[in-house]
């Protein structure tokens, strides 16, 4: 039986690892919108496909540069931490 220590800290691990996982393409999102919203503002221009479309390409540009690194982020968390609590080791 698993102790309720053990599994809050796999718990925590899994949402350090969704947060790292998460971050690039969120953070690109935030300073694209943030961006062409300050771009709006100065020219006056009220254009919701200009806000859309670019932050979706950057989203998308980030989402592919960083697959590796998120999908080896999931192995090791899967490697190092569920698949020896589920085996019992």
């Amino acid at each position: 039986m698993l102790s309720e220590g053990y599994i809050y800290d796999v718990l925590r691990e899994g949402l350090r690892v969704a947060v790292v996982i998460s971050a690039p393409v969120l953070l690109v999102a935030l300073v694209t919108g943030v961006s062409i919203g300050l771009f709006q503002a100065l020219t006056s221009i009220q254009e919701m496909t200009l806000t859309f479309v670019p932050k979706l390409a950057a989203m998308l540009a980030v989402f592919w540069a960083s697959m590796n690194v998120m999908t080896q982020s999931l192995i090791d968390f899967f490697q190092t931490v569920i698949i020896p609590s589920i085996s019992g080791g």
